[in-house]
């Protein structure tokens, strides 16, 4: 059963599409990363599947919902985002921040019940950001405010999560720690698909990959059969040489200096 399934999409921002007839399936349940260099359509494809950006012909579905026409607090109960960087321009704490995931399941202004609290407790508790519940999120750092925003995203309970390069302001240790959160979450039924540059980070945690380039979907599918030296060097532009790692026996992609050594 297909969780997430796009169809000839077509979308952008102007006269010149960025997706150009994407088409994809990603099974419920699934470890998806998507890949590609910049301007390939990586963000306008999250866009599009969490509600925020209208396609101009094809179709997109997310656990059964058009994200175009779905209310949005049907689809905040299945799908959770997770932004590159997002301003907060405003001087809420981070609790109140973590707790705003809560929101589609009670309602803007209504108080939070003791099963609400529970999961805002639960997701600052996973994310080890208990002690930046207090702070005003106008005063933290981005990798700070991005491990927040993270937490919201747990709180907000739902059965999908879209991120998009959301770990790219923290540093290895919390990196790391937001893809373990994410494995344990998967292994509970949750459909995790990730926006992601890190191409190591990629290989070693997701099952599957899809690589976009100029807009379309160059390759697809399970991390073992398509993260190679061929589809690297031909989405990219870049020399790498791939190998197995002998501690994770997962590939990993070693960059090569254009021309030789230096």
């Amino acid at each position: 059963m297909s969780e997430i399934e796009v169809r000839d999409l077509w979308a952008g921002y102007g006269e010149e599409p960025v997706l150009r007839g994407v088409s994809f399936a990603c099974a419920a349940g699934e470890f998806l990363g998507i890949l590609g260099p910049n301007a390939c359509g990586k963000s306008t494809l999250v866009r599009v599947l969490s509600g925020v950006l209208r396609p101009e012909r094809g179709a997109a579905r997310v656990a059964g919902l058009d994200p175009a026409h779905a209310a949005a607090r049907e689809l905040a109960r299945a799908a959770a985002t997770v932004p590159q960087s997002t301003e907060v321009p405003f001087p809420f704490t981070g609790h109140e921040l973590v707790a705003m995931g809560r929101y589609p399941w009670v309602g803007r202004f209504a108080p939070l019940g003791e099963a609400d609290r529970e999961a805002v407790r639960l997701a600052l508790e996973a994310t080890d950001t208990e002690a930046l519940a207090p702070r005003l999120v106008t005063q933290v750092s981005g990798g700070e405010r991005q491990r927040l925003l993270f937490a919201r995203a747990q709180a907000q309970g739902t059965r999908v999560l879209l991120l998009d390069e959301a770990t790219a302001a923290m540093d290895v240790h919390r990196k790391v720690d937001a893809f373990e959160l994410l494995t344990r979450r998967n292994a509970e039924g949750v459909t995790v698909v990730v926006v992601m540059h890190d191409l190591n980070l990629a290989a070693l945690y997701c099952r599957r990959l899809l690589f976009l380039k100029e807009g379309r979907v160059f390759a697809e599918g399970p991390t073992t059969e398509v993260f190679t030296r061929t589809v690297l060097e031909a989405v990219y532009d870049t020399a790498f040489d791939v190998a197995l790692h002998p501690v994770t026996t997962r590939p990993f992609a070693l960059l090569l200096p254009r021309g030789g050594p230096p």
